[in-house]
């Protein structure tokens, strides 16, 4: 353990993680980082190593019982009826019966619908009704000859994440961190190697989190792959929604208006569109209409009344050329649909903040991190990552000279919203 990770493991007791251990303990099962490492800290936040040794046993253990693999289902099913109830780690989509007037859990893993849910829990925890949620849940069977009465009972639901957060004691613990050390520590709290990136790496790593800060933050990223561009928005975070390409709709962005659902912009910090790139993609004009207008003034308007929303937009996409090619033959736009770089679809890069240089991303299967990184950031609401905005502020400003080489190589993309 070297000095920052005792300083890190000082100054925040009880909120450590090793983030190596998420490989360890995470075997064949297929959840996201921060779901792990939510269950890591609870049982190996501490720099002790036997302490730590029978923690990792203990999520193990956690796992081996209550995480739901899909072809263990009717396994699982079929415990949950012999012992009458039974704690699940699944994720959980809810729906509204407007015909019952009630609301029903679906469970993604374990394969079951209509399971009961009641309001208050919907009002806790909205993030249910759109994309879903990772929870712990105790779910009970009681059969009943009703046909139309499900035998699954929801006893208690516990989303992945922190109840409480003491934001006094970590601005508090912030101030024991010179800038560098704290850039540091926001590099190991995605999982990265701070020893191996030079600062300007550091920091062009640092901009991916600038819209999990920042309300209604529009952020372009295009660059090779196996940089981690999807990884930071569908591992990092369960505050932020990875939406693939091909299965962005206005109806599931914005506003369902046969049902009147409000779509993910309304229930998430940061909803990033994976998959953007693709010259031979044919995005609908409709849905780059209604994100024009909500780029620009964070509403939008499907016929049923102005909706107002706060989550940030990131476009990530992979270049199938390097710099110098793009550059030669046309820009660094190039690998976009033509819908967007056609006189109608330019107006979504003008609202762009930021155009992230994605080329300048190295291959992260060898930026492997040290053992001991604090994971505040996973388990923080964009209220309290306000605070880190700061360190971000401080990323723009050493890369802003990367606006002079846009506004050179593309006439076309306006560069007014870049932060100064």
């Amino acid at each position: 353990m070297n000095e920052l990770d005792q300083k890190i493991n000082t100054h925040f007791p009880g909120l450590v993680v090793r983030k190596d251990l998420v490989k360890t303990v995470k075997g064949n099962a297929i959840v996201p980082s921060y779901v792990l490492e939510y269950l890591l800290g609870q049982y190996c936040a501490t720099s002790d190593e036997a302490t730590i040794q029978t923690g990792i046993e203990t999520v193990k253990e956690i796992l081996r019982k209550h995480y739901v693999h899909r072809n263990e289902a009717g396994l699982v099913r079929s415990t949950i009826k012999e012992k009458g109830r039974y704690k699940v780690i699944d994720k959980v989509n809810v729906d509204l019966n407007d015909k019952a007037n009630v609301y029903e859990a679906t469970f993604e893993n374990l394969g079951i619908k209509k399971v009961l849910i009641d309001s208050g829990t919907i009002k806790k925890h909205p993030k249910l009704l759109v994309g879903g949620v990772w929870c712990i849940c105790d779910l009970e069977y009681d059969f009943s000859e009703d046909q139309n009465a499900s035998p699954w009972i929801l006893s208690s639901l516990k989303p992945i994440q922190l109840s409480h957060f003491d934001y006094e004691s970590y601005t508090e613990a912030r101030k024991q961190f010179t800038t560098e050390e704290w850039i540091n520590v926001l590099l190991q709290s995605i999982g990265l190697n701070p020893e191996v990136f030079g600062r300007r790496s550091k920091l062009i790593q640092l901009v991916r989190l600038i819209p999990f800060c920042e309300r209604n933050y529009n952020l372009l990223e295009l660059g090779p792959k196996g940089t981690g561009k999807s990884h930071i928005y569908s591992e990092f975070s369960p505050h932020a929604t990875l939406v693939s390409g091909g299965e962005a709709t206005l109806a599931k962005l914005f506003i369902n208006n046969t049902t009147g659902k409000i779509g993910l912009v309304g229930y998430w910090d940061v909803v990033a569109m994976d998959e953007f790139a693709g010259s031979n993609k044919k995005p609908d004009i409709k849905l780059i209409d209604t994100l024009k207008n909500y780029m620009a003034n964070k509403s939008f308007n499907r016929g049923t009344g102005p909706q107002g929303a706060e989550a940030s937009m990131v476009y990530i996409g992979n270049t199938s050329h390097n710099v110098a090619f793009m550059l030669k033959h046309e820009n660094l736009f190039m690998d976009l649909p033509e819908t967007y770089r056609n006189s109608d679809g330019q107006a979504i890069l003008d609202r762009m903040h930021w155009f992230l240089p994605g080329w300048e991303m190295e291959n992260l299967a060898a930026r492997c991190s040290r053992k001991v990184m604090v994971s505040l950031w996973i388990i923080l609401p964009r209220s309290y990552a306000l605070y880190v905005l700061t360190i971000m502020r401080i990323a723009i400003q050493s890369i802003s000279r990367c606006r002079l080489i846009f506004r050179r190589v593309i006439g076309t993309a306006s560069t007014k919203r870049f932060p100064a």
